[in-house]
């Protein structure tokens, strides 16, 4: 068997792999990285040159892959929800609320407003495991919430 017919075999076993055992893409693109070392193996018959090849692609393509994959979602404008501060949240930086019975790390939407402890909240968006908060008392006066 020739290492070109080696390396389709396993860019296509890999391909094949991602749809039945999830890996992210990581096996996917593992395998499309064998398949373009498929494509050189003509020109580079050195092994050990095409193992490294592989493992380089493989690497890059995988980083590639996460940083397209990995984008921040958008913020999301929730329905009005209610919360409670737990600890004070500064102009621009962090804090924790009381969502549901949980604490939750939290900020505020208006980055140059401070909220004090113990401050009834609306949830007005969510990024990753932050929630984004305003004060009630600040709600916009066109906005009604939704109960």
């Amino acid at each position: 068997m020739s290492l070109t017919t080696l390396w389709i075999l396993l860019g296509a076993g890999l391909c094949l792999a991602e749809l039945f055992v999830p890996t992210a893409f990581v096996a996917a693109v593992m395998g499309v990285s064998a398949l373009v070392v498929a494509l050189v193996s003509v020109v580079l018959p050195s092994a050990p040159l095409q193992v490294g090849l592989w493992l380089g692609l493989s690497v890059v393509m995988i980083r590639a892959a996460q940083q397209w994959l990995d984008r921040p979602a958008p913020k999301q404008h929730w329905d009005a929800i209610e919360g409670q501060t737990l600890t004070a949240i500064a102009p621009g930086q962090p804090g924790r609320v009381l969502y549901e019975g949980q604490s939750w790390a939290a900020r505020c939407q208006d980055t140059s407003q401070a909220i004090a402890p113990q401050t009834p909240v609306y949830i007005v968006g969510r990024q990753g495991t932050t929630l984004w908060v305003l004060p009630i008392e600040h709600w916009p006066d066109n906005l009604e919430p939704e109960a």
